[in-house]
């Protein structure tokens, strides 16, 4: 099984969805180690001394102003995890909370926090037994970071509130604890505060919601060209030499796949032959470069957001190299905030443009000779009528789902917390976004697979030939008369989450970007 070593500076996004789709087992590096002993030492030495240090000594939040006395120092650190569990809602993913653990550890082991080994260790052993403690839906205002998810991982840690086991049951994390061989930590000083206080939640969310679009974004260029085939349209507009005279780079890489794609068509420019030429597509044709590339970059700059959060250490107060301990504002979600919003937002552009190039094949007064709705009978049969409709309501959720949440700020904590970031929001709605386009996109290549096919005597590209014949290997059923359609859209929408279209093309085409 493939191990990801946990170092002192930061992981990678390669690292984060080892660990929490792949289940990759984790360790601590003997650097690690090492500094978290010596940011532990600091923290000893400074809760031996009579001045309050926030985090150390004294409450948190509006509490802050209290010293805490050393009796009290470790329930104080209980108190706030089990205070702060306090999530609502439905369960948040296994594979949400698995990367929300493995980035809390990249951050405890910087040895900037001050945590034990021992603590950093037993986060290990959880993770490596397959235990995921219960996180729910609602809870977090992204500042100080995902404060009531990461409170219920650590409650987990401490023996308390429930867990998923490897087998899928949830029961008390203190059983599966016991059966894995796993003692609960019993949290000192700055402990508590270190577990709760980051962006672990909404960055795990950012890292696998880019790695699904980029899968995604490959398969819109290919449904993009099977549906500029599909309507007889002109490749010309996807020459290199015009996309470079704009030189967006995601502009460009989207009209290059889309021209190996076609590449061999005998229905591209057909509409030369016809008795009205077309002087040009439709924008949703001629345009789909534009829009998926400006997508792309913005992938690109949330790429480069997250692999500086990814090397990050975020907690407050940190242990700084010169053994000072300083409040800072690093938790505050803001950075992660905006991209998680800006990728919604070019999501759901995607997904728009994705479905006025479907309602284009099913419309016979604008896709030049295809039956109406691609029906077998059009009047007797309604053909893909009412798929356009569900992805008409994808897209229009869509659309609702891309309103930031990162403009919205609620003040919490008796307005010591007055400004926070939504990050967490961000980042669920953004994971519906992603499934939401993985189903436009699955309805766009059920569509222009059939408007293929149903024209007669011409010959497709040999790449569409091969994401036809890969499709209905896959169950995507081909034209033909009425029959329940759920289950082929399911089918399709499995084909295109899976990687399935982009897979069948790539052995023609060569790899696509």
């Amino acid at each position: 099984m493939h191990t990801v070593v946990v170092g002192t500076s930061g992981t990678t996004a390669e690292d984060v969805i080892a660990v929490a789709r792949g289940n990759a087992r984790v360790e601590l590096s003997g650097e690690a180690l090492d500094a978290l002993a010596r940011a532990r030492e600091i923290v000893d030495a400074l809760a031996a001394k009579p001045e309050p240090v926030y985090g150390v000594s004294t409450g948190f939040g509006a509490l802050a102003s209290r010293h805490i006395s050393p009796e009290l120092r470790a329930q104080l650190q209980r108190n706030i995890v089990r205070s702060h569990a306090a999530g609502m809602g439905p369960r948040v993913e296994r594979e949400v909370v698995r990367a929300l653990m493995f980035l809390r550890l990249k951050t405890v082991a910087s040895g900037h926090t001050g945590v034990r080994p021992s603590v950093a260790q037993t986060m290990v052993d959880v993770l490596n037994a397959g235990i995921t403690p219960v996180v729910h839906e609602y809870g977090s205002l992204g500042c100080s970071g995902d404060l009531a998810p990461l409170s219920h991982c650590a409650l987990a840690l401490m023996g308390e509130g429930d867990a998923e086991g490897p087998d899928g049951t949830v029961r008390p994390a203190g059983e599966l604890l016991a059966e894995a061989g796993i003692t609960p930590v019993e949290l000192r000083e700055k402990e508590g505060l270190a577990l709760l206080n980051g962006t672990d939640g909404m960055l795990g969310m950012l890292v696998m919601a880019l790695a699904d679009l980029g899968k995604l974004y490959t398969s819109a260029d290919i449904t993009a060209a099977l549906t500029l085939e599909a309507l007889l349209g002109t490749e010309k507009v996807l020459q290199p030499e015009l996309h470079a005279i704009r030189p967006h780079p995601g502009q460009g890489a989207s009209a290059a796949n889309m021209a190996a794609v076609l590449k061999g068509s005998g229905l591209v420019r057909h509409y030369q032959e016809e008795t009205a030429p077309r002087v040009q597509d439709a924008y949703s044709v001629r345009c789909a470069p534009q829009v998926a590339g400006a997508g792309r970059d913005t992938m690109a700059h949330a790429a480069l957001v997250a692999s500086r959060e990814l090397a990050a250490a975020v907690d407050n107060p940190v242990v700084l190299p010169d053994g000072r301990v300083e409040s800072n504002g690093n938790f505050h979600g803001a950075p992660v905030a905006y991209v998680l919003d800006f990728l919604a937002i070019a999501a759901a552009d995607l997904g728009s443009i994705a479905e006025r190039r479907t309602d284009r094949l099913l419309d016979k007064n604008r896709s030049h000779g295809l039956p109406p709705f691609l029906a077998d009978d059009a009047g007797v049969d309604s053909g893909l009528m009412i798929a356009q409709y569900t992805q008409a309501a994808l897209v229009s959720e869509m659309k609702r789902l891309a309103v930031p949440a990162s403009a919205d700020s609620i003040p919490s904590s008796a307005m010591q917390e007055d400004h926070v970031s939504m990050g967490w929001s961000a980042a669920r709605k953004l994971r519906t976004a992603v499934d939401n386009l993985t189903r436009i996109i699955a309805i766009e290549l059920y569509a222009a697979t059939r408007a293929i096919e149903l024209r007669h005597g011409l010959t497709p590209a040999p790449a569409s030939r091969a994401a036809i014949e890969a499709a209905r290997a896959a169950g995507v059923q081909g034209p033909g008369p009425d029959r329940f359609l759920a289950p082929d859209l399911a089918a399709a929408d499995a084909f295109v989450r899976s990687g399935g279209l982009v897979a069948a093309v790539e052995p023609v085409t060569g790899p696509l970007a």
